[in-house]
């Protein structure tokens, strides 16, 4: 199993900044550590070019994040500051992305250690996403004959608004979202499939809507799946507003995954979001994916 990581980019970021930027280094190690995966499924992910990038993204948004000339108002939404750094980091989580799917179709399942950055729009980034690895990698595989039909499974806690605004009118894709009614964003962008859950939802809630919105991706019959493993619906996390347990997330996993090793479909891991206080509990959770993928494809 290929693991791709981009934690060597790194954002010069205030100390007082709220977004965990140590947390993809943590995960690495810890996953290292814990035996999850070894040091030989590690691969530095790529800087994706910018040729890739304008699959998903306008010519002037990419070269304005590479140069500094963004506009201030998605600077702000955004909500990172601008640097070169944030150029080089955000190319690489969306190389990394790429990678993890060339070599799931090769190998069943991979991994992005980054990315599932699904607040991204064509031209403009928000929600601490600056390009949309998913929708640039489900196109480049469109565009390469790679793949017929694509499913983006998006359990991050908030809704995938960038995924939508550009895919939702590609017919090779179905995009399916659930995440908290209340959340950000607040002004959603449908998605193919949405099940918003309300303030508070524990796991059998969760569960339960799960199996109704996987049924609905199996009618769609795809040949890749890109599934967005968000651990922001865990009940210790700051910006959930779910309450979902460390089993909970697990057994949502398990049916995911067993769906993708079932039916044969190569699926590729992006991280997503993740903010618990502290920020260990969320590192353990995206941590436990991996034990599941391990569990369900073997080593």
């Amino acid at each position: 199993m290929h693991v791709y990581y981009s934690d060597h980019y790194t954002l010069p970021l205030p100390e007082d900044h709220r977004f965990p930027m140590s947390k993809y280094r943590m995960l690495r190690d810890y996953l290292i550590i814990n035996h999850i995966i070894t040091e030989d499924e590690l691969q530095k992910s790529p800087m994706i070019s910018e040729e890739l990038l304008s699959l998903a993204h306008t010519p002037d948004y990419i070269e304005s994040i590479k140069t500094g000339k963004v506009n201030l108002q998605i600077i702000k939404r955004i909500g990172f500051p601008w640097s070169f750094e944030l150029y080089q980091r955000s190319c690489a989580t969306v190389g990394g992305a790429l990678e993890s799917a060339k070599s799931a179709l090769q190998n069943r399942i991979a991994g992005n250690l980054a990315g599932g950055t699904h607040h991204a729009h064509a031209d403009r980034g928000e929600g601490y996403c600056v390009f949309n690895d998913i929708a640039v990698a489900s196109r480049y595989l469109i565009k390469k004959n790679l793949t017929k039909k694509i499913a983006i499974i998006d359990l991050d806690v908030h809704q995938g608004n960038g995924n939508s605004s550009i895919l939702k009118n590609d017919p090779e894709i179905f995009i399916f979202s659930m995440h908290g009614e209340k959340n950000y964003p607040f002004v959603k962008v449908a998605s193919h499939l949405d099940i918003a859950l309300p303030s508070g939802a524990d796991d059998h809630l969760f569960l339960e809507n799960l199996k109704i919105g996987l049924e609905e991706v199996k009618k769609f019959n795809p040949t890749f799946i890109f599934y967005q493993m968000g651990v922001d619906a865990l009940k210790e996390d700051k910006l959930g507003l779910l309450n979902l347990t460390f089993e909970g997330l697990i057994k949502r996993d398990e049916l995911v995954l067993t769906y993708a090793k079932e039916n044969q479909i190569p699926i590729s891991l992006a991280l997503g979001g993740g903010y618990a206080n502290p920020i260990e509990l969320s590192v353990e959770a995206y941590a436990n994916t991996y034990r599941v993928a391990k569990k369900i494809f073997g080593n």
